[in-house]
């Protein structure tokens, strides 16, 4: 975990873990996304698995964090759909770590939401 965003907080970047600028930038990217979320969503209830992953599929998908080229130093060499793959195991590592979520009820989530979190751009015209 390269950072996080931390309601009434603001967003925390871990100097331990991130260490060149490329990275500090892809932390603050995913973690403007969530506090965005938080901010048009006046009822955004991050202990709601279906409300995490929901942010984190737009995070994922909106931030670049699935790029080909992250996925490849990664060590993910897919050629065709790394991107999804790539934002659904990112979201479910991050939703299995909210203490308010299981493995069964984030995977759950996350596929009860894919479809429209994925496709909801906002604030961008498109994903990049």
């Amino acid at each position: 975990m390269g950072g996080g965003y931390v309601r009434g907080e603001g967003i925390v970047v871990c100097s331990d873990q991130v260490k060149i600028q490329d990275d500090v930038n892809q932390v603050v990217i995913h973690e403007l996304i969530h506090a965005y979320d938080e901010c048009r969503a006046s009822n955004l209830d991050w202990t709601n698995c279906a409300h995490h992953a929901c942010s984190e599929i737009r995070a994922g998908h909106l931030s670049g964090d699935c790029h080909y080229k992250r996925e490849f130093l990664r060590g993910f060499m897919k050629i065709r759909g790394h991107e999804q793959d790539c934002v659904r195991r990112r979201v479910m590592k991050s939703v299995i770590a909210n203490p308010f979520c299981s493995e069964t009820a984030a995977k759950d989530a996350m596929e009860a939401v894919w479809d429209i979190c994925y496709n909801d751009t906002k604030p961008f015209d498109r994903a990049p």
